[in-house]
């Protein structure tokens, strides 16, 4: 059994704003595992979902640039250490550099994009800066529209493709995306181990209420599908507009939403936080 240590019950106090000692009890009844210990919290309290550890653990920016018959699109993600750099005049410059090649070549291999110049210009980079910098990730989409946004903070920028429509709905849409963060584009295509696994915690959290069986089926169904319209893009209620779906903003004038891809800075890196107070008072016992 991992050590349940006081950073780890920090940790899980963070991402699930429970109190430390129902932290504490639900790490050691998991065996020190972070993950399960949650799905144990959500099961037993009707906890919601828990936040993601580290994702926005990284700086950086994220950029698109948008064809001008609306035909193509690109978006890159360019991570710095510091959100200081990422607002750096020539960090900001290299980020445009990499978004222009990437374009022009219509790529969206990190490797084959960064080798040769690009890969020196970085390198160049670092020393004046005194950061590491890295390109962590392009795509591109190709679709009859394709419509792009960015945050104002270059921190999430969204690429959308429809069937139809125009870059203005199209752009609507991915600023839709970048506020509402949905999983998949419609439902059928969310993970079927992602809905076993809610409707898993479903059933723990609806048994407890003592409803005969029949009803606790139709409680988790329920759940389900509140579920997936949460989370499915064209379900989603547009945030321009509740009162209308995001697949029927499209369907009136013709259009379909066919896929998005959205990109946070940082989204998916751990980085070690080191505990200053702890670091000081396990060095000051260790001396005496």
């Amino acid at each position: 059994m991992a050590e349940i240590t006081a950073s780890l019950v920090k940790e899980l106090r963070e991402r699930t704003g429970l109190g430390m000692m129902e932290c504490k009890k639900a790490l050691v009844e998991a065996g020190g595992d972070i993950e399960k210990a949650i799905e144990d919290l959500r099961k037993s309290s009707g906890m919601k979902a828990a936040k993601k550890a580290g994702r926005t653990a990284a700086d950086g920016l994220v950029a698109v640039k948008i064809a001008d018959d609306s035909s193509f699109g690109v978006v890159v993600e360019v991570n710095s250490e510091t959100d200081f750099v990422a607002r750096d005049e020539s960090f900001q410059a290299f980020v445009q550099t990499v978004l222009d090649k990437a374009f022009a070549e219509r790529q969206d291999d990190v490797a084959a994009l960064m080798a040769g110049e690009l890969e020196t210009a970085r390198e160049a980079l670092v020393q004046k800066i005194g950061e590491n910098i890295s390109v962590r990730r392009i795509s591109k989409v190709e679709a009859p529209v394709v419509g792009g946004y960015v945050h104002s903070n270059g921190r999430i920028a969204v690429l959308t493709a429809l069937s139809g429509g125009d870059a203005e709905l199209a752009k609507d849409i991915a600023m839709h995306v970048a506020a509402s963060n949905p999983q998949v584009t419609r439902p059928e295509e969310m993970s079927q181990d992602l809905i076993a696994k809610e409707k898993e915690i479903y059933a723990a959290q609806a048994r407890e209420s003592g409803k005969p069986e029949e009803i606790i089926e139709k409680m988790i169904g329920g759940r389900v599908s509140k579920f997936l319209a949460e989370n499915s893009l064209v379900e989603q209620p547009f945030v321009k507009d509740p009162e209308v779906k995001v697949g029927q903003l499209a369907k009136k004038v013709g259009a379909e939403v066919l896929s998005f891809i959205r990109f946070e800075v940082g989204e998916g890196i751990v980085v070690e936080k080191a505990d200053f107070a702890a670091e000081v008072a396990a060095q000051v016992s260790a001396s005496r």
